[in-house]
C-alpha cells in the first residue's frame, strides 16, 4: 500500500493503519542479487528455497520446454517484491495460491510482486508456469543449454537453471529438488539423485527423479535423449545409474571404460576423503561437441571428447570428488573456487600416487619446475583467481600444489585428518577458502596464514627458499611422472 493512501485525517486514518499488518508497513524488496563478488546479479536476496518441484514436458524435435515449477521457500525478510533467476517465457506466476503480478528484467531476472507483502520468517509458496525453446535463449551472451542429435543437455558452471527453471541460482541456496519429465516413448530423460518412477501414457513417458540432500541449482541437471542406461548397486547398496548416447561413435568405449569405474572410484575416495555424501552416484556421456565434464550431483557430465584419447579414469577421480568437495561442502561465493578445484586436482595426484603412476610429491615437483617465473601461470591467484581466470590452469595445478605443501607442512596424519574433519564439519553446507584455513590451524595446531599466502594470493612464483620449506623444490630437475600428460588433458574438460 502506499504512504499517500495513509495521509487520512482523524479516526479514519487510525482504523485504516490498525487495519494493515505491521510486515505490510515495514515490506521491502529482496535484492536481486545474492552478493556474490564475481557474479551480482546472480541469485536472490530476501529468501531461502527449500524445496523445488519441476514438472516439464520437452519434445526433442522442436526444443520445445513446458514446465510448472512449484517453489518452497521462507521469506528472510519483509517481502514486498522478490526475483528469481529465469530467461524462459512465464505465463503465469502464484505465490500462496494467489495470482502475483511479475515482469521480466535484465536478461535473466523474473520480479515477482505477491498480492500481499510476505512476512519475515514464514514459508511461502511460488508456482511458476512456463515455456519456451531453451538452445534460442540467450542471456549473458551465451546459452548454457546444449542441443544433441536426439534431445537437450541441462549442464554448466556457473550457471545452467535459468534455461530451464526458476531458481534463487547462487550455491548458497541449496535445496532439495524433484525433478519429473514427460518425453516421447522411446526417448529417456535422466537427471540427478534415485529415479523414483517411470509411466507411460498417450505416447509419452514420464520420469520422476528425487534429489533428497541440499543441492546447489547449478549441479542440477537434464538430460533428454535416446541412451544406453547401465544400473548396478554399490557395496554399500547404492543405486548407480550411467548413461550413453547410442552415438559416441569412436569415443563410446573408451567413455564406457571410464565411466564403469564410477562406483569403485567412490568406494577408494571415501577411504580418503570420509562417508559418500549422498544417495545415489554414476555418470553421463551424450553426444555433444563441447569438450568440458561438470560434476553435476550424483551424476556427472562428461563430453564424448574427454574420452578420445582413450578411457581416462583421472577426469572420473576429479568430477566423483566434486562430490565432497564442492557439491556436499559447496563454496560461499564463487571467489572461493579453490575449496572445489584444488581439491578435486589433488584426489588426481593421490589416485597416481595409488595406481603407481607418479606420487603426489612428485607432481607437485613436477608442477613447480615445469613453469618457469615468467609464465603467467603464476600471476593466478587461486585463492582468489577473478571471475576472468576462474578456471585457469593455476586454479586446478597451483590450487593443487598448495595442498601438497600444506602436507609437507603438517605431515600425512593431520593432513588427511583434515580432509575427513572439513567434509564432515562442512556437510551439506557452505565454506569459504578462510573457512579451510581456520579449520587446517585448529587440527594441526600450527599457524598457517603464511604458507596459504605464499601458494594460494600471491601472483609470482614462490621463491625457492619458500618451495624449500614447503618441500617442493627439487635439487636436480624432476623426471615427468606417468600420469602428468593423462591429468593435464582433464584440464581441457574443465574450462566452461
Amino acid at each position: 500500500m502506499r504512504h499517500h493512501r495513509l495521509l487520512v485525517p482523524g479516526a479514519a486514518a487510525a482504523c485504516l493503519l490498525l487495519a494493515i499488518p505491521a510486515s505490510a508497513a515495514d515490506a521491502t524488496p529482496g535484492a536481486p542479487g545474492i552478493g556474490d563478488s564475481y557474479y551480482p546479479s546472480y541469485g536472490n536476496g530476501g529468501y531461502d528455497v527449500s524445496h523445488y518441484d519441476l514438472r516439464l514436458k520437452y519434445q526433442p524435435k522442436t526444443d520445445r520446454l513446458e514446465g510448472t515449477a512449484t517453489i518452497v521457500a521462507e521469506a528472510r525478510q519483509d517481502l514486498s517484491r522478490f526475483n528469481l533467476d529465469f530467461a524462459l517465457d512465464v505465463s503465469e506466476v502464484l505465490v500462496g495460491g494467489k495470482k502475483a503480478a511479475f515482469t521480466a528484467t535484465g536478461d535473466h531476472e523474473l520480479e515477482i510482486t505477491p498480492a500481499a507483502p510476505l512476512t519475515s520468517g514464514r514459508s511461502f509458496t511460488v508456482v511458476v508456469r512456463y515455456s519456451g525453446t531453451p538452445s534460442k535463449v540467450v542471456a549473458s551472451g551465451f546459452t548454457s543449454w546444449l542441443r544433441t542429435p536426439d534431445g537437450g543437455i541441462a549442464a554448466n558452471e556457473p550457471e545452467s537453471a535459468w534455461w530451464w527453471f526458476p531458481s534463487n541460482d547462487h550455491p548458497l541456496d541449496k535445496a532439495t529438488f524433484d525433478v519429473s519429465v514427460a518425453v516421447p516413448d522411446g526417448t529417456q530423460a535422466i537427471s540427478n539423485g534415485t529415479l523414483q518412477s517411470t509411466s507411460s501414457q498417450l505416447g509419452w513417458t514420464r520420469y520422476n527423479w528425487r534429489s533428497g540432500k541440499p543441492q546447489a541449482t547449478y549441479l542440477t541437471t537434464l538430460a533428454v535423449g535416446k541412451f544406453d542406461i547401465t544400473t548396478d548397486t554399490t557395496a554399500n547398496g547404492l543405486p548407480v545409474i550411467n548413461a550413453y548416447s547410442k552415438d559416441l561413435g569412436d569415443n563410446a568405449g573408451a567413455a564406457r571404460a571410464s565411466v564403469e569405474r564410477s562406483a569403485e572410484i567412490v568406494d577408494w575416495e571415501s577411504s580418503v576423503f570420509g562417508p559418500y555424501p549422498f544417495d545415489a552416484l554414476g555418470g553421463y556421456v551424450p553426444n555433444v561437441p563441447t569438450g568440458y565434464a561438470l560434476e553435476t550431483q550424483t551424476r556427472p557430465f562428461y563430453s564424448p571428447k574427454g574420452f578420445a584419447k582413450g578411457a581416462n579414469t583421472s577426469l572420473i577421480v576429479h568430477e566423483l570428488a566434486h562430490q565432497w568437495f564442492g557439491d556436499s561442502v559447496s563454496l560461499k561465493d564463487w571467489r572461493d573456487i579453490w575449496i572445489n578445484e584444488g581439491f578435486a586436482s589433488y584426489a588426481q595426484w593421490l589416485w597416481s600416487e595409488k595406481e603407481g603412476e607418479g606420487t603426489a610429491q612428485e607432481l607437485a615437483d613436477y608442477t613447480y619446475a615445469s613453469y618457469p617465473a615468467d609464465d603467467p601461470f603464476w600471476k593466478v591467484e587461486p585463492g582468489d583467481p577473478g571471475p576472468e581466470n576462474q578456471f585457469h590452469d593455476a586454479v586446478y595445478d597451483r590450487g593443487a600444489l598448495a595442498l601438497q605443501a600444506l602436507r609437507n607442512h603438517i605431515g600425512d596424519k593431520d593432513f588427511f585428518a583434515i580432509l575427513k574433519g572439513w567434509t564432515a564439519e562442512h556437510r551439506y553446507g557452505n565454506a569459504s577458502v578462510e573457512d579451510f584455513v581456520t579449520y587446517a590451524e585448529k587440527v594441526s595446531g600450527k599457524p598457517l596464514a603464511a604458507l596459504f599466502d605464499t601458494w594460494l594470493f600471491t601472483p609470482s612464483k614462490p621463491a625457492a627458499a619458500q618451495a624449500r620449506a614447503a618441500a617442493v623444490s627439487p635439487a636436480e630437475a624432476p623426471v615427468r611422472p606417468k600420469s602428468w600428460q593423462r591429468i593435464q588433458d582433464t584440464h581441457s574438460a574443465h574450462g566452461r
